[in-house]
């Protein structure tokens, strides 16, 4: 290794650590998020020009109009669900990667579905080069997802709805749990308020519904992306 290859990776640790602190900061206490958190290195999914800018609380641009979430957004949405080791977890928005690749730390078996199929296969190299082995990224309408992918313990839509999408509820298994933004109605020009909803299932298939408080994410679009 040379010096400066060297002292990147010094800098490196040093400003994962200090995202870390940052997450500790903003309440984040479960131990199994923060070292998934830890083991991911945003830098490996975030576009080249904004490396250096990987490992601080923004969101990032990463192409076809979408965005990396802050980390603490990210980190709050995993805390939320409770992920168990043994669990299968069906993300809607793949983005970057990034979050298929925190997830896949927590859960044995991660499928991200993404709307543009540029994202899909730029999400896809990364989680393999990362060796990600448990995790892939398909080009896929999240809204309306192919059933052959069966049910799912744990269900991330990183993206805001009206309502929880029937689709992916009939993908829940019973004791499982689907975690979304409910995009509010808002006056014309005024922005939609959003909160974090989770929904779950018990054993006898009825939903419980918590409301964990505001949240900012992007609006979902049904349907696959025609031209990227």
């Amino acid at each position: 290794m040379t010096e400066e290859a060297g002292a990147r990776q010094a800098s490196q640790f040093e400003e994962r650590a200090a995202l870390l602190l940052t997450l500790r900061q903003a309440g984040l206490r479960d131990l199994s998020v923060l070292r998934a958190i830890e083991a991911t290195p945003r830098e490996a999914f975030a576009p080249y020009r904004f490396r250096d800018l990987a490992n601080r609380n923004l969101s990032l641009p990463i192409g076809c109009g979408q965005t990396m979430s802050r980390p603490v957004e990210l980190a709050r949405r995993l805390e939320a669900l409770k992920i168990g080791r043994g669990h299968r977890v069906l993300e809607v928005g793949a983005g970057s990667g990034y979050g298929a690749a925190a997830l896949a730390q927590l859960a044995s078996e991660v499928i991200s579905l993404e709307r543009f199929e540029t994202l899909a296969i730029e999400a896809s190299r990364r989680l393999t080069a990362h060796g990600a082995e448990n995790a892939k990224a398909i080009f896929a309408d999240g809204l309306d997802p192919p059933r052959e992918l069966g049910r799912f313990d744990r269900i991330l839509v990183q993206a805001s709805v009206g309502a929880a999408p029937a689709a992916l509820i009939q993908m829940l298994t019973p004791g499982g749990a689907l975690l979304f933004a409910r995009r509010e109605h808002a006056p014309a020009g005024a922005r939609a308020k959003e909160r974090l909803i989770k929904l779950d299932r018990n054993e006898d298939g009825e939903l419980r519904e918590t409301d964990l408080g505001p949240c900012r994410l992007g609006p979902a679009i049904p349907g696959l992306a025609q031209a990227l």
